[in-house]
């Protein structure tokens, strides 16, 4: 197949076209240039850094910007061998419409956006969305289609946790804004207000910043902490359970 042609170019870019283990050298290139303008970008944000190295900065983000322009163009270029019985307009206009298109073009935006815009380094950290399209083979995949089967085999249990942790958050939130919420009307003064102290109480973090102060509003507070430890933990077992029994499963098969 000639380095030049079309179908040879395709076969680099697209993952599921890539005959070999892994990816090809050109997704590899393109995973290294993502993860170093995602650096760029996280660097940037340094004031100091900023200031001291601006050209340095500029100049690897036109460099990045332009290599993502070539990846842009020569998947549109290559669109068309995804599928010949469809027209080549037609497979150019889904690939810009599609998910992975729109994030790419986004990326391009973001990254000359520097010229016009300040502190768009969030948006630009996008790019790392686009290491999800060539996740498609290799161990990332095996590992991406592990946790699919962990999460839909193990549904039901996951839908009744979430279930019983939203029904603990609205209980407790409900409990507090009867029992404070004429005393501390700022933080418990609705059930909404109260939701937030509800969720960093169920969640352990328990920021400081919104607590009870009457007897009853603690004895609320101890026993919604105490079952949020508990409500928390019970997802973690359940997905470890699903994942060791897909191992199990597929060293079964193996033998």
């Amino acid at each position: 197949m000639a380095i030049g042609s079309r179908k040879y170019w395709f076969n680099q870019i697209e993952p599921t076209q890539w005959g070999k283990k892994g990816l090809s050298p050109l997704n590899w290139f393109l995973v290294v240039i993502i993860l170093l303008a995602t650096t760029s970008a996280i660097l940037e944000t340094e004031p100091e850094l900023a200031v001291e190295h601006a050209k340095v900065f500029k100049a690897a983000e036109f460099a990045f910007g332009f290599i993502f322009v070539a990846e842009y163009a020569t998947r549109l270029w290559t669109a068309v061998e995804a599928d010949k019985a469809t027209s080549a307009w037609k497979q150019r206009l889904a690939f810009i419409f599609s998910p992975s298109g729109l994030i790419d073009l986004v990326v391009i935006v973001a990254t000359f956006s520097t010229m016009i815009v300040a502190n768009v380094a969030a948006l630009r950290l996008l790019r790392l969305l686009r290491i999800l399209r060539l996740a498609k083979l290799g161990r990332m995949s095996q590992a991406m289609r592990r946790i699919q089967h962990a999460v839909r085999s193990r549904r039901y249990e996951l839908g009744v946790t979430m279930c019983l942790a939203l029904g603990l958050l609205i209980l407790g939130a409900s409990a507090l804004y009867v029992i404070e919420g004429e005393l501390q009307p700022d933080k418990f003064g609705s059930i909404p207000r109260a939701l937030w102290w509800a969720v960093i109480t169920m969640t352990t973090i328990g920021y400081g910043d919104v607590y009870p102060i009457t007897i009853m509003g603690k004895i609320v507070a101890s026993f919604v902490a105490v079952a949020g430890i508990g409500l928390i933990a019970m997802p973690t077992g359940i997905l470890a359970a699903a994942f060791s029994d897909a191992m199990q499963k597929e060293h079964e098969d193996d033998a």
